[in-house]
């Protein structure tokens, strides 16, 4: 084969998957999102995650599907309230069962990567004011030693918490999410003690095994300005792309959260606590200032947005407010992070579709741009794509347009297809490249884009 007709990634490069408990066990009759699936109002048609796609009973079922597609990491997480379901109760049978998930995939050569916190709190946590209230940083830290301490042995790839801005934004700004509030001085706490939990996480896993590696998942939005004529839209975008993409991050690089217009706060124990870090890219937005809408605003009895997020209707994008698709940005994404100087992994990336074949060509198309990305020398160790299976998908539920899954889930009968996506992906992760041969199998009409010249996109 020539070098023009494959883009091959490095040796040992790990590619795998990604699940989170909540969506794919089924029953977490504990934590906050089934108390809010039980009130109902906020997941699409009041639907319950129920048996979800049934993990808890037979996730090495999908272990072995995995294997036979040539997956060598999958990153999972931990069900707090599992292990914890009372504050003085430990469940061990739980952990135990998680004991069995890990070794089945040590046992099939998959190495794992484990999440500690993927958006759920125990109902007793919230209870208490959740991330809002400084105390659940003990009780967090209590519940990392307890897991980690049984895991440890199988375990080096320890993610401490996943998308922490999008769990602030989404359930404390926007209020679309448990605990369902729009209230920026609960979500400016909950952000700080979010930093601070991680800075926890960090040195409680290093005081229990030192060869551990700790990073965390951070979303990554590539923000546009709509206009790019207009200075107001650049400074949208700037700012949007530093507080929901930096912000959070120079707080456990550099120990010091500075939010705009009020005084740096310190978190000297967070200075330093990230050893790897994962990217969960997703999509692209265009922001900017409507002038009209904000001289309304200024008036008595008027009112309008002015602020503009949005999409143009000429480009590809996902469902409802989802955003752009835009595979550059992945590479852009990863470039922004060279900054804080770890080596990275794509933790999360996918596309919303009940059809199969933009799947395919999304995903072809941001591995080619992963693949531009090492080239120029960012440091990326592995992707894990979003998701292994159709699962519950938060707040959209079992919508059918939110489907993610490389292999299709009949929620009915709990039965799997593996998807063309997921043979697709299957023969780039055996091969350790994008061949000419796999795109003019599943997406012929990629070829001349990808290899004529072998040119970048």
């Amino acid at each position: 084969m020539q070098a023009t007709d494959a883009f091959h990634f490095p040796r040992g490069f790990l590619w795998g998957t990604a699940t989170s408990s909540h969506q794919v066990e089924g029953q977490q009759a504990n934590n906050d999102w089934w108390a809010a699936e039980e009130q109902g109002g906020m997941i699409y048609k009041n639907q319950r995650s129920g048996p979800a796609c049934d993990w808890w009973n037979r996730a090495e079922e999908d272990f072995d599907r995995m294997a036979d597609l040539g997956h060598r990491t999958h990153r999972l997480s931990i069900e707090w309230s599992s292990i914890q379901p009372k504050p003085d109760r430990w469940d061990l049978g739980a952990l135990d069962r998680y004991v069995e998930m890990i070794s089945g995939l040590r046992e099939r050569d998959i190495e794992p990567m484990v999440t500690l916190h993927h958006f759920t709190n125990p109902i007793w946590v919230a209870e208490r004011g959740g991330w809002a209230n400084e105390n659940i940083i003990p009780l967090f830290q209590k519940y990392v030693e307890r897991v980690v301490r049984r895991l440890s042995d199988q375990v080096t790839l320890w993610c401490t918490i996943n998308e922490p801005m999008v769990l602030v934004s989404q359930g404390m700004m926007l209020g679309l999410w448990p605990p369902g509030k729009r209230d920026f001085s609960m979500a400016r706490r909950a952000a700080i003690n979010l930093a601070r939990a991680h800075a926890v996480a960090y040195h409680t896993i290093h005081d229990i095994d030192d060869r551990a590696q700790v990073g965390l998942a951070k979303h990554m939005v590539v923000w546009n300005p709509d206009h790019i004529w207009l200075p107001t839209d650049h400074l949208v975008a700037r700012l949007f792309n530093f507080i929901s993409n930096h912000i959070f991050l120079r707080a456990i690089t550099q120990g010091v959260v500075r939010l705009p217009g009020t005084r740096p706060i310190r978190i000297d124990r967070a200075r330093g606590t990230l050893e790897w870090l994962g990217v969960n890219y997703y999509q692209r937005y265009r922001v900017g200032l409507r002038m009209r809408q904000m001289l309304q605003s200024l008036i008595p009895g008027l009112s309008g947005e002015f602020l503009y997020r949005g999409t143009r209707p000429d480009h590809p994008q996902g469902p409802g407010t989802w955003g752009e698709f835009h595979p550059r940005g992945l590479y852009e994404s990863l470039g922004s992070l060279m900054r804080y100087g770890v080596p990275l992994y794509v933790t999360e990336n996918g596309i919303p579709s009940q059809d199969d074949g933009p799947r395919v060509r999304f995903l072809i198309n941001h591995l080619h741009q992963l693949w531009n990305a090492i080239q120029d020398g960012f440091p990326v160790q592995g992707y894990y794509h979003w998701s292994l299976l159709d699962n519950f998908e938060w707040a959209e539920g079992y919508n059918p347009l939110y489907r993610f899954g490389l292999i299709e889930v009949d929620f009915e009968t709990q039965q799997r297809r593996v998807r063309e996506s997921g043979q697709t992906y299957g023969q780039i992760a055996q091969a350790n490249a994008i061949t000419r041969d796999t795109v003019g199998r599943f997406a012929p009409d990629l070829d001349s884009h990808l290899f004529g010249g072998n040119h970048r996109s």
